[in-house]
């Protein structure tokens, strides 16, 4: 349950293609010059001078071309990443649909059989919430409803990346660039928490920890087959308690909230 959960592999965004791109024509310059400096003989001094003031002016205009390309694909106009937005999550709604459709059976139905066995022993059942990237936080949104104050999803966002930020030796160390494994720098961390407060990047084990010291609350997660995970511990109090499916939609991991479990003999009057 480790990370942000619910994430599938993503084909290579804007920026990975843009540097793709740069990379390939670094390499194709470097081929250049390399049959320029062939062409010109060694002893000809006045020639290979002139050779290296041709190819550093080269080499200057990419390395110039390259930072104005990638100066121009930061300065997106927000119009355009709300479209953006828009269309991912049209097309993530279209995925969950196909999926509900095939997945009726096997490891979901199973898996949702052993929750909900597991909650009636605590007089509880599963509250669905929707699959839309902002799940654990409106599971954790659902368990505040009945408080003073209540938090919104945009609030409960705000809040742990501000805390992250805040607390940043805390977090850092857990996060690694999937591409390379090496631990994040400051800048790929500050992205994480950005996206954490302005998109829809679902949460995992970092952000609860967050929220947990956020709210003063312990926070426990009921999943399948493990016993339940408790971040916050130190804290007193009722804990908010979400119960993590790992085959909710066949598009990722998922966050649920609780309620009390209805008694349908009472409702029947029976």
């Amino acid at each position: 349950m480790e990370g942000s959960g619910d994430e599938e592999p993503e084909a290579d965004g804007p920026l990975q293609q843009l540097l793709k791109r740069q990379r390939k024509e670094k390499r194709e310059l470097q081929a250049k010059i390399q049959g320029m400096k062939n062409a010109v003989p060694k002893n000809d001094k006045k020639r290979r001078k002139q050779l290296a003031d041709e190819v550093s002016k080269l080499e200057a205009e990419l390395e110039q071309k390259h930072k104005e390309e990638l100066k121009q694909l930061k300065e997106v106009s927000p119009e355009q990443n709300k479209e953006k937005k828009a269309a991912l999550e049209k097309e993530r709604e279209e995925r969950i649909a196909e999926a509900e459709i095939a997945n009726l059976t096997g490891a979901r139905h199973l898996e949702s059989q052993k929750l909900a066995s597991l909650l009636a022993a605590r007089h509880l059942e599963i509250k669905q919430i929707p699959s839309d990237g902002h799940c654990m936080y409106r599971a954790i949104e659902d368990q505040l409803k009945d408080q003073q104050n209540s938090w919104t999803v945009a609030t409960l966002r705000n809040q742990t990346a501000k805390y992250m930020q805040s607390h940043f030796d805390d977090f850092l160390p857990f996060l690694t660039n999937p591409s390379t494994g090496d631990m994040y720098s400051r800048e790929e961390f500050e992205k994480y928490c950005d996206d954490i407060a302005n998109t829809a990047a679902w949460g995992g084990q970092l952000e609860l920890r967050a929220l947990s010291h956020i709210l003063q609350t312990p926070i426990e997660v009921v999943q399948m087959d493990s016993p339940p995970i408790i971040v916050g511990e130190e804290y007193s109090g009722k804990p908010i308690i979400l119960v993590y499916m790992r085959h909710a939609y066949g598009l990722g991991e998922h966050y649920n909230s609780v309620k009390l479990l209805t008694d349908t003999a009472t409702e029947n009057g029976s």
